[in-house]
């Protein structure tokens, strides 16, 4: 019969309550948020809100979801995301398919890996990125938002580590049946590595969509701006020329409110997707194999 000591006792309750203060100190400032917006003007100006709403109202989601500038914003946020990671994962899934294979499968596998790194490490900075993006034509273009950042190297270095654990035989067996690679790729490496790409789909997806000083530096058109940019201008430069109130929905509402509503809508893409994703995190990473 196994027992605990005392001092592991000790450990796990001190492991228990850290983990709970961090989960607590992440939880609370999101449920104020969500206090907050559904609160009144009055009681949000004089920063009366805590956990718990005061006069509790919907005004500031209907004010929210009848504004055409955030709606649009959201609309782009989505595409900016969509696009993104379809991108991403497709650029990052092939050059860690190929950078995965040994010196007799791919001979210069050590130069192309060493040139990632490279990039990695060292980049050309903010101005001749701009530059570039200016001198092909991307500026204002929701392709500015993706090629750019479409290779996370980091990400496609995790991927690339996976498919290495892939057993030979496997990718073996296949070429025999006269699988090429775009399809050993498609029903071997893919399913086997199903969890690794699920979570880096779930970090693809989280960085494009939080992502807003790339789209303050290439639109200049605020109607083509993400979610987050559109949010950035608005709570940071206090820009509230896109948040129109009149007279009369001052009662119920002020841009405190509104802007709570608007970081609590551009928050549940993200919790939404991220149950469907979870459970590959738990999953065997090789669902199967075979014996020689």
């Amino acid at each position: 019969m196994y027992y605990r000591t005392s001092g592991y006792r000790l450990f796990e309750a001190i492991n228990y309550a850290l983990l709970t203060v961090v989960s607590l100190s992440c939880l609370l400032p999101f449920v104020h948020i969500l206090a907050v917006s559904f609160s009144g003007s009055a009681a949000a100006n004089a920063n009366l809100v805590g956990l718990v709403p005061i006069d509790f109202n919907w005004e500031a989601y209907r004010k929210t979801i009848g504004n055409p500038n955030f709606i649009n914003a959201l609309v782009v946020g989505v595409e900016r995301t969509l696009l993104g990671t379809a991108v991403s994962m497709t650029v990052m899934t092939l050059a860690a398919y190929a950078l995965s294979k040994d010196a007799h499968g791919f001979s210069s596998r050590v130069a192309y890996a060493w040139f990632f790194v490279f990039t990695m490490l060292f980049n050309g900075g903010i101005v001749p990125m701009y530059m570039l993006i200016r001198g092909i034509g991307l500026m204002n273009s929701i392709w500015a938002l993706v090629l750019p950042v479409a290779v996370n190297v980091f990400n496609m270095v995790l991927l690339m580590n996976f498919f290495r654990t892939v057993p030979r035989e496997l990718e073996e067996a296949a070429l025999i049946d006269g699988s090429g690679h775009f399809r050993t790729l498609a029903t071997i490496y893919l399913p086997v590595s199903l969890p690794a790409v699920a979570t880096i789909t779930l970090f693809t997806m989280v960085f494009h969509w939080n992502s807003w000083f790339d789209g303050l530096l290439y639109i200049s058109d605020y109607r083509k701006y993400p979610l987050s940019t559109f949010l950035q201008t608005i709570i940071v430069q206090q820009d509230f020329n896109k948040v129109d109130l009149d007279v009369n929905e001052l009662k119920n509402i002020s841009q405190r409110t509104v802007k709570a509503a608007q970081i609590f809508i551009g928050t549940l893409p993200i919790l939404l997707v991220y149950p469907f994703l979870q459970k590959y995190f738990v999953k065997g990473i090789v669902l199967g194999a075979v014996k020689e």
